[in-house]
């Protein structure tokens, strides 16, 4: 009778354990829930985003608990949280499904693919630059598709997690510091006010802008998502008192406009407006430039795809500022 060692797939050699090879199989499977559970912190969610019911998805979660010995996520009154050696997990497991796809993944070709590229943006750049986008995308990439999530101030409170969960996003340029970033354009702060607003003249003072009632973008709670001017008009001793808040540029002329308040906007973006919301630009003694820039998570870098988006949105910010004035 021959030796049973003998007859595994390399005769003479050592038989690799079913239960190891299973195991490394197994994990293999479930990157991709493990992945959408520790983004999405939510089953329902992450099923979705990987094609699964709910209870598959809890079952996949149950798995994953007794692989690692640990709950990963726990239960914080309506909420889920990350454990601890969750957190820990995840940066690791971005770099180890980022290297999968690539090694898997067939190579990007603009003219052919069909994915979806997910950008976190300010309404501003949607009206400066979705455009010039739409008409590269529509060009080179006709299959591919868009998902433009609105930039709010809590996000830009925990800009890890955002760069995690989208493909970039285009924030002020000073607001991040290490990740990879990509200048895309510059405009300018200026000042407005009503057109029939008859006690502002062509100037305003600073007595002024500390007299007059403001409309405001971001948080005024939190200094680090307040738009740069108004921080420059706080250095200057000035605390404008707010009337109005909004996380919307696109709003601001719009709250202006048959009102005594003041504001400042993107010079671009008042320009786009002027003819169709009665305010008017003035004079102020605050002159601040913004440079915004595009922002991804490091495991994006070698991407081919994101190097093409990369590519695309410089270019669109190119022809959206070529015959510009602003910035």
């Amino acid at each position: 009778m021959p030796d049973r060692a003998s007859t595994g797939p390399a005769a003479g050699g050592p038989v690799p354990e079913p239960s190891r090879r299973a195991l490394r199989s197994q994990d293999l499977m479930t990157l991709p829930v493990l992945r959408a559970l520790l983004v999405e912190r939510s089953v329902t969610r992450a099923g979705e985003s990987v094609g699964l019911s709910q209870p598959a998805t809890s079952a996949v979660l149950a798995q994953l608990r007794r692989r690692f010995g640990d709950e990963l996520l726990v239960r914080v009154g309506r909420d889920y949280q990350l454990t601890p050696l969750a957190a820990s997990l995840q940066s690791r497991l971005e770099v180890a499904t980022d290297a999968l796809d690539r090694l898997f993944g067939d190579d990007f070709e603009p003219a052919t693919t069909s994915r979806r590229f997910t950008l976190a943006i300010s309404d501003y750049l949607v009206t400066v630059l979705a455009e010039q986008l739409s008409r590269i995308l529509a060009d080179e990439a006709p299959g591919a598709s868009l998902d433009v999530q609105q930039l709010t101030a809590m996000a830009q409170l925990d800009v890890d997690a955002l760069l995690r969960q989208t493909d970039g996003a285009v924030l002020p340029h000073e607001l991040v510091q290490g990740h990879p970033g990509q200048p895309l354009l510059a405009d300018r702060w200026v000042c407005i006010v009503s057109t029939n607003n008859t006690s502002v003249g062509d100037e305003l003072s600073l007595d002024e802008l500390a007299a007059l009632p403001w409309v405001s973008q971001l948080s005024r709670h939190e200094r680090t998502t307040e738009i740069p001017p108004l921080r420059r008009l706080g250095a200057l001793g000035i605390d404008p008192h707010v009337d109005v808040l909004t996380d919307s540029f696109l709003a601001v002329p719009f709250l202006v406009a048959g009102s005594n308040r003041v504001a400042f906007v993107q010079e671009r973006l008042a320009r786009r407006l002027a003819p169709v919301v009665p305010v008017r630009i003035v004079a102020c003694p605050v002159d601040v430039v913004m440079t915004l820039s595009l922002r991804w998570h490091q495991t994006m870098t070698d991407d081919p795809g994101h190097r093409w988006l990369r590519g695309a949105l410089v270019r669109a910010a190119r022809l959206a500022t070529a015959d510009d004035p602003a910035g």
